[in-house]
């Protein structure tokens, strides 16, 4: 007896054509991603809480959420949070076209909210910090979930990856689901299952290859990139410009970081705040 079809998870081992793939690792090359701390540089941490930077370098399209404002969480944490950003390069707005597509004929109606669109990407990159003489792996994230409602889907490069879908609370209990994320894949999920019910977590990437993916980041090197699609209700999303001024205080180092190699920030950082 074939196993019965989830509609609300979808795996394709070799979405990305070899002409795409060569597109978007040419548009790798020209960005210069982020190292962000977790919490905001001027000023102190929350009580109990160390300053830390994050895992990996990243990088967003669409709107930015600095892990210093806290990531977009509704109903709690919905405005100041979503800071827009630049549009998808073209193979990607090509790619998530299909995507969208493939979520609208295939998911049930009921998990796809009415105005659901992928409309933000976080580009994580995955693999070793250089401290030194030392190596270390950064190739992993933690069980999480994302809150951005709709279904999630990423295409991964490089290396592949242990992708685990576990139960809350139960960390040491097998995964209710392992996939290989291969390279050139597409991964889709969503509904009360896969987004609510479940954490998901990265376990661990491989290094076969000896893979050293665009673009260039001082002290790591990245085997794996991942590309996360969500929604964020455009209404949330805000100019730099008209953040609240504490949020933009905590940011705005970043954006002028970002404004020197992206004219889209460069603009953003000159727009008068309101």
């Amino acid at each position: 007896m074939q196993p019965r079809r989830d509609r609300c998870y979808v795996y394709e081992p070799t979405f990305v054509d070899a002409p795409a793939r060569a597109e978007i690792l040419t548009w790798l090359a020209t960005l210069a991603p982020l190292w962000e701390q977790r919490f905001s540089t001027r000023r102190p941490p929350p009580p109990g809480k160390e300053q830390r930077a994050l895992l990996r370098p990243v990088y967003w399209l669409g709107n930015w959420q600095f892990a210093c404002l806290g990531y977009y969480e509704p109903p709690r944490r919905i405005q100041g949070v979503a800071c827009r950003a630049e549009p998808f390069p073209p193979v990607l707005a090509r790619l998530v076209a299909q995507i969208e597509k493939k979520v609208r004929t295939g998911f049930p109606p009921q998990v796809v909210p009415r105005r659901w669109h992928l409309n933000t990407c976080l580009v994580n990159f995955y693999g070793d910090r250089i401290e030194g003489d030392r190596t270390v792996d950064a190739a992993r994230v933690g069980e999480h979930r994302d809150f951005e409602p709709g279904p999630v889907a990423s295409i991964s490069l490089g290396e592949r990856a242990r992708f685990q879908f576990v139960r809350r609370g139960a960390r040491e209990a097998p995964p209710v689901r392992t996939q290989w994320l291969e390279d050139n894949s597409l991964q889709i999920f969503g509904g009360p299952l896969w987004k609510d019910d479940l954490l998901h977590r990265v376990q661990r990437v491989e290094d076969k290859h000896d893979l050293s993916l665009p673009p260039t980041v001082a002290g790591f090197r990245t085997r794996r990139v991942n590309f996360t699609f969500r929604y964020v209700p455009d209404e949330h999303v805000a100019p730099f410009a008209e953040l609240p001024p504490r949020a933009r205080e905590d940011v705005v180092d970043y954006v002028t970081t970002l404004a020197t190699s992206s004219p889209f920030w460069r603009d953003a950082l000159r727009a008068r705040p309101v």
